[in-house]
């Protein structure tokens, strides 16, 4: 394992740091180098204290970490696909399957190294104070960001470069007749299915985490909303890729006789059938009314979140620094149990900013 874990360390973790050293050093600044050295450890002391004893400051605190994740996800599958790196798809694979995951998982560790350092003191010093459960909440989201990381990464090596053999679905389906607001699916399906699998497996343990930490007042719909909010942004790798395809396989649909009101439609269509097993979830746990006022608003946020690429284009370091800060904002308005609103707030200025944009092409940026 140790040769191939140094070529990808080389490769991977250390390329991650070069690509990002200006955003990690902002984030450096803003934790240690905006506070008085004299009051820095009992700075953190107070803030670790906080994230370990407030589920709520947990809740938050993944999300950022999960933020990050997919930020080193993109920057891993894009490198994985450039020209200089094809040589792994040959030497990589003459390791056992086992190995590989050991080496990318590895790999993921390193490039999450400050969030693990941090998150790992913050669980020392949670379980001094004799808080338990969120530490070990905070242990086994760690390892288990890494360890999804792993499989995308290995999955991905292990395909062949031009993708030659098609997928069951598409040989399933190829009499079936498929609106060109479905296409995105079939492709999610058949070429984007390890990214499927990991954010649903990411949608699992953030609303069996949120749950479990906040099972005394598990039918306040706040907790859902949060819940479903923290699992939307678990989906925003998917939303990029959904506007990626778009722009590079459906941008004849601009010249198509659709209203934008028809296509914007279609968009929230094709999001309710991504997170369809979520709203099976919500049917199941909370009564009609409620559960319709929970998916429409994650469908909402799912929308604002992908009319926003229209705005600013296909930037995934400035996606991800929107996502942040709608995140926080869409959190605030579900603590005031403003739910039903925020699904209008969010269509309206989602609605706004494609009727706007749509017909404004913007270069691919990344």
């Amino acid at each position: 394992m140790k040769p191939l874990t140094n070529i990808l360390t080389k490769i991977f973790a250390a390329g991650f740091y070069r690509a990002h050293a200006g955003i990690l050093a902002v984030g450096f600044f803003v934790l240690f180098g905006m506070v008085e050295p004299g009051q820095l450890l009992n700075y953190h002391k107070t803030l670790m204290l906080t994230f370990v004893s407030s589920p709520l400051m947990m809740g938050v605190v993944f999300a950022g970490w999960l933020i990050y994740t997919l930020k080193s996800w993109h920057y891993v599958v894009g490198q994985i696909g450039a020209v200089n790196q094809q040589f792994l798809f040959y030497s990589s694979n003459a390791f056992a399957k086992a190995k590989q995951f050991k080496s990318w998982f590895f790999v993921q560790q390193m490039m999450m190294l400050p969030v693990s350092v941090y998150g790992v003191i913050a669980a020392v010093v949670g379980v001094a104070h004799h808080y338990y459960l969120i530490p070990l909440a905070i242990i086994c989201y760690l390892l288990s960001l890494a360890a999804l990381s792993a499989m995308l990464y290995r999955k991905i090596v292990n395909n062949l470069i031009d993708g030659s053999t098609q997928g069951w679905l598409l040989t399933l389906s190829r009499k079936w007749r498929k609106p060109w607001f479905s296409l995105f699916i079939y492709n999610m399906l058949d070429q984007h299915k390890v990214t499927w699998l990991v954010t649903k497996g990411l949608s699992y343990l953030l609303i069996t985490g949120f749950f479990l930490l906040f099972a005394d007042v598990a039918h306040d719909i706040r907790v859902a909303g949060i819940a479903l909010l923290s699992v939307v942004v678990a989906h925003v790798k998917l939303i990029f890729e959904e506007r990626s395809f778009e722009e590079k396989w459906l941008s004849f649909t601009r010249n198509l006789p659709y209203s934008r009101l028809q296509l914007f439609t279609a968009f929230t269509g094709v999001y309710l059938i991504i997170m369809l097993p979520e709203a099976i979830w919500l049917f199941s746990r909370f009564n009609p009314v409620i559960a319709f006022e929970l998916l429409i608003t994650g469908i909402s946020i799912a929308m604002l979140f992908h009319c926003l690429l229209y705005y600013i284009g296909l930037d995934m370091d400035k996606y991800l620094l929107w996502i942040f800060f709608l995140f926080v904002v869409i959190f605030w308005l579900i603590l005031f149990k403003l739910i039903l609103a925020l699904a209008v707030i969010n269509l309206v200025v989602a609605f706004g900013v494609f009727w706007r944009n749509y017909y404004n092409v913007r270069v691919i940026v990344n």
